[in-house]
């Protein structure tokens, strides 16, 4: 059971900027890439960062150049940074570990987090 928490939710107004946090597990941090997804109501889950263990990073066009991936490992965590948020930004943000297959955003999902809300309004 990998175990990752997320957390740094929010409620913030558009054009503002949030860094969501997760963190995983020691034991199984070293065998696992990591991402973000995320599900707005109504709408399927989508990847918007992953990151591979060696450092090669995937995003979307809806939040290249606006949302960034990084991780510690020292402290087992990954995070999202995200500026420019919009309205269409809103959405339950989910944390992954898994298998990352290239940096066209194939990535296989093995467990998730629990998610953290993101609401973007005015």
């Amino acid at each position: 059971q990998v175990e990752l928490v997320e957390s740094g939710g929010g409620l913030i107004q558009p054009g503002g900027s949030l860094q969501l946090a997760c963190a995983a597990a020691t034991a199984i941090w070293r065998g696992y890439s990591m991402a973000w997804s995320r599900q707005a109501p109504g709408k399927e889950r989508e990847l918007v960062a992953a990151i591979s263990g060696g450092g090669h990073t995937y995003y979307p066009d809806s939040v290249k150049g606006r949302f960034t991936i990084s991780k510690d490992n020292a402290k087992t965590a990954v995070y999202l940074q995200m500026n420019n948020l919009k309205p269409d930004d809103t959405a339950v943000y989910y944390c992954s570990a898994g298998y990352y297959y290239d940096d066209e955003g194939r990535f296989r999902h093995d467990y998730w987090g629990q998610g953290t809300q993101v609401t973007v309004s005015s």
